[in-house]
């Protein structure tokens, strides 16, 4: 109890601000812990199935790596499955990048999903604590302009409370929920950092099988 009380109390004289300001908090909370567990969750499946294709695509497997893609629904899985269904269906290897690049277009809205509304959050908290500081020096002013000299001093000093506490409050919750919007973008990029490089490293060993059978043909045509 002796925890919890100052904390009510800051709340309390904190004035009508607070509450609107720890909403904005608890959604902003929500969404890092739900866009965090959903790009963790994603990473580490990406990182597994990759574990699995690099190899087969290594050895130019194309039939391997189309059946491990088809078994999971992953990012990367997404991707390569693209990538890997145009196989011997085209021969240009912009045909297959283009495709490829249309699914990424996909995918990248899913994973940067809900990130941008923390930034939005920290201002808007930072904007509700100077609304209430506005409205505890408004508080402040009536009470000196209207009340006796003798009471003067205890209600300026609660209004300027309510004002400097619900700027505080909301310095509070937007600095953490600044950086963990940083923190979720970087992990976002990341990701799609990651899915790029796999996807250009299928088109490289695209490309060397492509330029290997063609070598193979005219080989063969020479000897012919």
């Amino acid at each position: 109890m002796d925890f919890f009380y100052p904390i009510v109390s800051f709340f309390v004289q904190g004035g009508a601000f607070m509450l609107p300001i720890l909403i904005v908090g608890a959604v902003g909370a929500a969404i890092a812990i739900e866009r965090y567990i959903t790009l963790t969750r994603m990473r580490v499946k990406n990182r597994a199935m990759w574990t699995e294709i690099e190899p087969v695509l290594a050895k130019a497997d194309f039939d391997k790596a189309r059946e491990l893609t088809s078994k999971d629904e992953s990012a990367l899985c997404r991707l390569l499955g693209t990538g890997l269904a145009l196989q011997g269906a085209v021969r240009r290897r912009d045909d297959v990048e283009k495709a490829m690049q249309e699914t990424m277009m996909e995918i990248v809205p899913h994973l940067e999903k809900r990130t941008h509304y923390l930034a939005t959050f920290a201002n808007l908290a930072t904007l509700l604590g100077l609304l209430g500081t506005v409205s505890g020096l408004i508080h402040a002013f009536s009470a000196v302009a209207t009340v006796n000299p003798a009471e003067k001093a205890n209600l300026l000093s609660a209004s300027i409370s309510e004002a400097m506490n619900c700027t505080a409050f909301g310095l509070m919750v937007a600095v953490p929920i600044l950086f963990i919007h940083a923190f979720l973008q970087t992990k976002t990029t990341q990701l799609i950092d990651g899915l790029e490089t796999a996807a250009i490293k299928y088109l490289n060993v695209l490309t060397t099988r492509s330029s290997a059978k063609v070598q193979a043909l005219r080989e063969t045509a020479r000897a012919a």
